[in-house]
């Protein structure tokens, strides 16, 4: 009995100890460069206006992202694929 109590204590602090380790994990970074490449194959140079709106898309505010890529003159299809990947990881 006390081994399997000194067993299921053992399992207990691994799984504390990997959970522990899997939320310290750094988040997958967002990839501003395929957002800004997207804005820029749409036949829009890549300013500041247009890495700013990127960004936004990064923090998850994509309508946010899309207007500030349509107000830097992306066309609207592309601003919001190129929204979309601003919040993916880079590949």
């Amino acid at each position: 009995m006390r081994r399997s109590v000194r067993t299921a204590g053992v399992l207990t602090g691994l799984v504390l100890t990997l959970g522990g380790i899997a939320a310290a994990a750094p988040t997958a970074p967002a990839d501003i460069p395929a957002c800004t490449q997207t804005a820029a194959q749409a036949g829009t140079e890549t300013t500041d206006a247009v890495t700013a709106a990127c960004r936004r898309g990064v923090v998850g505010d994509l309508q946010g992202c899309v207007t500030g890529l349509t107000e830097a003159g992306v066309p609207g299809g592309a601003a919001t694929g190129a929204c979309r990947l601003a919040a993916h990881e880079p590949r």
